[in-house]
């Protein structure tokens, strides 16, 4: 059985002392492949150069929407640079956050679509990070469409069923994290069980949202992505093993420039 984590912050301070051991965790675990997600220029850097160590690691770099407001002026070309690493498979995370307020709106706009406008010009598939703020995130997504077809991924969703239709619409994968394993979490593991197979995809979003039964388990690490796989799994009727295989073809097909 292949796992793929499709969203894991390998670069940051929880790993720095022992991120050999969590990869070969992973490994043991059956998860043959990480993203490693960028989140500012620095932390992009990070990710790209461990992508460059681990050859089941590739690396998403990004400008995540609660960091913008700390860019300084040759960040995004930065970012612009870093996409064209060949061990860089997606661009992100990118996206919206109303629930923090650590940068203005509109600048968390201006950068959503700078993502957005670079992945239809380079042909890389970029990462959602939505918080309250489902409406917004369509919006931008919609006005994206419009300039062509769009290629990324929802990230640890939390939203709700419609919201899932009009992404699965408009081209996008839906990915679920620790949270959907939670006990209160009934309604989302309802929208989980609608998501059609091939649009699927699994994550830890590490060393975040550990799953049930390991929620306190600090931190979360890729090789617990098995957690959140069985739990899909039994949600929607299907063995593990097969949805290892759905979830993991889904992202080899989406994060195509993948090591493999």
């Amino acid at each position: 059985m292949q796992l793929y984590d499709t969203h894991a912050h390998l670069d940051d301070e929880p790993f720095a002392a022992n991120l050999e051991e969590v990869v070969s965790r992973a490994s043991a675990a059956g998860v043959a492949d990480i993203v490693a997600i960028g989140t500012t220029a620095d932390s992009s850097e990070k990710t790209t150069r461990i992508a460059e160590r681990f050859d089941c690691v590739h690396a998403a770099v990004g400008l995540q929407p609660n960091d913008c407001a700390q860019v300084q002026s040759e960040d995004w070309d930065r970012i612009v640079r870093l996409a064209q690493h060949p061990a860089v498979v997606a661009l992100g995370e990118t996206g919206l956050d109303r629930y923090w307020d650590y940068t203005p709106f509109d600048v968390q706009q201006d950068y959503f679509q700078r993502h957005l406008t670079l992945s239809q010009k380079i042909g890389l598939p970029f990462i959602v990070h939505m918080r309250d703020c489902e409406t917004d995130v369509l919006e931008s997504l919609r006005d994206a469409r419009r300039r062509g077809p769009l290629s990324g991924v929802m990230h640890s969703f939390t939203g709700s069923a419609v919201t899932a239709r009009e992404c699965l619409e408009l081209g996008l994968y839906i990915s679920f994290a620790g949270m959907v394993t939670f006990k209160k979490s009934d309604a989302l593991r309802a929208v989980a069980a609608s998501i059609p197979a091939d649009r699927l995809l699994i994550e830890t979003d590490s060393p975040y949202l550990s799953p049930h039964p390991v929620r306190g388990q600090r931190p979360n690490e890729p090789a617990l992505v098995v957690h959140t796989a069985r739990c899909l799994a039994e949600v929607r009727g299907t063995e593990l093993e097969q949805l290892a295989s759905q979830t993991t073809a889904n992202a080899h097909r989406l994060f195509q420039r993948g090591k493999n």
